[in-house]
């Protein structure tokens, strides 16, 4: 995008919402937290227990808690999408890196390698010993081959540049976790809009959720 002073300015566009409120957790059983659910779901694909929770609301494929300070004027049933951000928000953003299989140490860790000549062969991506020299062992946590990436990820103090509640789109500047398409999890300071008409029968890919005066969450899908 561009700012107004005609700077370029990198965002990643995020289909933000609608998500449902599910459960409403008041703290009974000393856990404050709103559950809400996302994600177009077949009814007949549902498990009993899951369709028996989601009794009155429309089907949805993920559900998520959100632990809150207060759980006032939340209800089961309402709407939050994402009206709930403006401009110059500042969010954290949770979600899962790409998944990148298996790895050796010189893609997953930046090991420079061995040498390539001299009596050097076939050697060159290896991780060299891996002993220690005074104690012979191989300590734990050491650096070597193995899955890489599908991790969970958090990225803080990213900036809402544009909100379009209308197509349920927020642009976040920079990066966010994963690929497109991937589940995200937004949260901010702020007031929590909430809409109490019933959700929309239509698909959505994605759901933005905030959830107390104090604290907003959003569980989405990006598409950068």
């Amino acid at each position: 995008m561009f700012a107004e002073n005609g700077a370029v300015v990198p965002v990643t566009r995020v289909q933000a919402g609608p998500c449902q409120v599910v459960q409403v957790k008041d703290g009974a059983g000393k856990v404050k937290a709103v559950q809400i659910g996302f994600g177009e779901a077949k009814e007949k694909r549902l498990k009993k227990p899951q369709a028996g929770h989601l009794k009155s609301l429309n089907p949805v494929n993920d559900l998520r808690d959100f632990s809150v300070a207060s759980v006032e004027g939340v209800k089961r049933g309402d709407i939050i999408d994402a009206g709930t951000f403006v401009a110059g928000d500042k969010v954290k953003v949770v979600g899962f890196s790409k998944g990148k299989g298996f790895a050796g140490v010189v893609k997953r860790h930046h090991f420079r390698g061995g040498p390539a000549s001299h009596g050097h062969k076939d050697n060159l991506r290896m991780p060299g010993a891996i002993g220690s020299g005074g104690i012979q062992r191989v300590f734990k946590g050491l650096r070597m081959a193995g899955r890489m990436g599908g991790d969970r990820i958090t990225v803080k103090n990213l900036e809402v540049v544009e909100v379009h509640p209308e197509i349920n789109e927020i642009y976040l500047k920079g990066a966010v976790p994963g690929g497109k398409n991937s589940l995200l999890m937004i949260s901010g300071e702020g007031e929590l809009k909430i809409r109490t008409e019933a959700a929309p029968a239509a698909a959505v890919e994605a759901e933005a959720v905030p959830v107390k005066a104090e604290e907003k969450t959003a569980e989405v899908q990006s598409n950068p």
